[in-house]
């Protein structure tokens, strides 16, 4: 075999350069998603997929964290918050390119096993379960846990608070809660066997494999700040990022939003744009 030339071995070098610069910037998006999502997300995505023939990457997680992630220069291109307050914060410091769209408005539950069965609260006293672990633990009879969301970076966990402060069993709840560092994790360790339940997102509960072996009540909206979820492009966001974007602010987004208990934007909430200045 002929050796290659030195200028036919430049060619090849140049050659695989592009090829696989090529294959780098066709790697798929990265979105950031809150832990809310997560039982819904792969149907929205399969749903774009199927139309578009794009596919995303997916990285779940609590919102605060992911707001300090995008602050440090995480490689995400898309963000979907469970709190707009950290979408809104990151807009005025310059990393998205704009304020975004509210794309869902969240809802808190009590959610327990189904080992409970007959012991569910009813609607209008939801926090029950809570008010007789916290009467059980003061009388030495046990420590049933009740798990929420960490307060500190996930939202379903300030709403879980507020609700908890609502019903007056914020305090007297201290000895009794585990935090998960998101939502997800926090409705795994409602259903474990040491726990009670736990106040998660509405839309963990609809998770086929969570439904299987829970049942919940839904916590009245009006015990906490309302959940308004919202998403922005951060800068430099490519195509891909761009349309997906676009096509979650269709009907057929909202839809499939829907099944999964968020509310569609302009549902009898107020966004943070029509508070008083």
């Amino acid at each position: 075999m002929r050796s290659l030339t030195r200028a036919g071995c430049r060619a090849l070098l140049l050659g695989l350069t592009l090829l696989f610069s090529t294959v780098a910037l066709a790697r798929p998006p990265i979105v950031a998603a809150a832990s809310s999502l997560q039982a819904v997300f792969p149907h929205l995505a399969e749903a774009f997929r199927a139309e578009t023939g794009e596919s995303l990457r997916i990285n779940f997680g609590s919102s605060g964290n992911f707001r300090r992630q995008i602050e440090q220069g995480a490689p995400f291109e898309l963000f979907l918050s469970a709190d707009e307050a950290y979408v809104l914060a990151l807009h005025e410091a310059g990393h998205l390119e704009d304020a975004g769209e509210v794309y869902a408005v969240g809802r808190l539950v009590w959610l327990q096993r189904k080992e409970e069965q007959g012991r569910l609260p009813s609607e209008e006293a939801p926090l029950t379960a809570v008010r007789e672990a916290v009467a059980a633990h003061a009388a030495g009879e046990g420590r049933s846990r009740i798990a929420l969301a960490n307060p500190e970076h996930a939202p379903y966990g300030v709403a879980a608070r507020q609700a908890l402060v609502q019903a007056g069993l914020w305090e007297p709840s201290a000895p009794l809660r585990v935090l998960g560092e998101s939502v997800a994790q926090a409705t795994r360790f409602a259903l474990s066997a040491d726990a009670r339940g736990g106040l998660v997102a509405w839309s963990q509960a609809l998770a086929p494999p969570v439904a299987a072996q829970s049942e919940f009540v839904m916590v009245p909206a009006d015990w906490h700040q309302p959940l308004v979820q919202r998403m922005a492009l951060v800068k430099g966001a490519g195509d891909t990022a761009r349309a997906f974007y676009a096509w979650l602010q269709r009907e057929e987004a909202r839809a499939i939003l829907a099944d999964y208990g968020f509310r569609a934007p302009g549902d009898g909430f107020r966004l943070a744009e029509d508070e008083p200045r």
